[in-house]
């Protein structure tokens, strides 16, 4: 085992802890709730009203973590990004190109990119995500390795590209051959798993906005990703906050790198349309 290797394995031991001890509380409150159908009511009034009901997990936040996020100073997300800014100049790989080589500028070209991803490449007849479109750009036009899942150096470059779209409308792509990919994700989402027996739906759907140790149950828009978490203490992929909380409910979790990830993201990016893009952001 290498030490990237054992170096994920140390990081997820953590996250299953803390995880383990949070859905429990989840099931007890689920079991002894006595305002479920009380949650299940106020939501099918709100969707009936019309009214855009949905909420970034930033305003679910305090002022001081409002605050850390807003200022690019204070938040931790932008060391990534600087990292990521000298990734985007260096010349890799067999051709020697950098990112900037082909894409010039990124506050130009990668303008709005993250927020349409994940996406079919060219040529391609499945869909990535962001750092699985940098690896495709590193494979076959820098001709360097891919990116170890979720390292430094690819959370960095990705997050470099996604500041890039702050303030932008989520906006996934309209194309007819990801309909098939999103109604697995939403599939995903909304199917009860492992032994607790929760789904993604009964947490940040039905039970959103409610207290659980403390913390606000958020809405789970992937507004911000990747973020930086301070229960981490570190930023972190979209992927792995999915497999905290399949871990959490005592689920099998999908091998790293597995469509199914890709598959709900593509559904969530769908389910947050329009919503701002906010990355790197901030969350407890």
């Amino acid at each position: 085992m290498d030490g990237r290797s054992r170096l994920r394995r140390r990081r997820e031991g953590r996250d299953r802890r803390r995880m383990r001890a949070r859905y429990f509380a989840i099931a007890l409150f689920l079991v002894f709730g006595a305002s479920f159908a009380l949650a299940q009511s106020q939501g099918q009034s709100q969707r009936g009203s019309g009214a855009d009901t949905r909420r970034s997990g930033y305003q679910d936040m305090g002022p001081a973590l409002q605050q850390m996020q807003d200022d690019d100073t204070a938040n931790p997300g932008m060391l990534f990004v600087q990292q990521g800014s000298k990734l985007w100049s260096a010349r890799v790989g067999v051709a020697g190109k950098a990112c900037a080589d082909c894409h010039g500028d990124a506050a130009t070209s990668m303008k709005g990119v993250a927020a349409r991803y994940p996406a079919i490449p060219p040529g391609a007849d499945r869909p990535v995500d962001l750092e699985g479109r940098i690896d495709l750009c590193r494979t076959e036009r820098q001709q360097a390795p891919a990116f170890a899942h979720d390292s430094q150096d690819s959370l960095a470059l990705q997050a470099f590209v996604a500041a890039q779209s702050r303030g932008q409308p989520i906006a996934p792509p309209d194309d007819p051959r990801l309909s098939s990919w999103r109604v697995q994700g939403e599939e995903i989402y909304r199917r009860r798993q492992g032994q607790l027996n929760l789904s993604c739906a009964i947490c940040h759907d039905e039970n959103a906005g409610k207290k659980l140790a403390g913390v606000t149950i958020p809405q789970a828009h992937p507004t911000g990703y990747p973020v930086y978490r301070l229960e981490w203490q570190g930023l972190g992929s979209l992927r792995r906050r999915l497999r905290n909380c399949l871990f959490g409910i005592r689920a099998e979790l999908y091998p790293v790198g597995a469509p199914e990830y890709v598959a709900l993201e593509l559904y969530l990016m769908e389910r947050a349309k329009g919503m701002t893009m906010e990355a790197p952001a901030v969350r407890p």
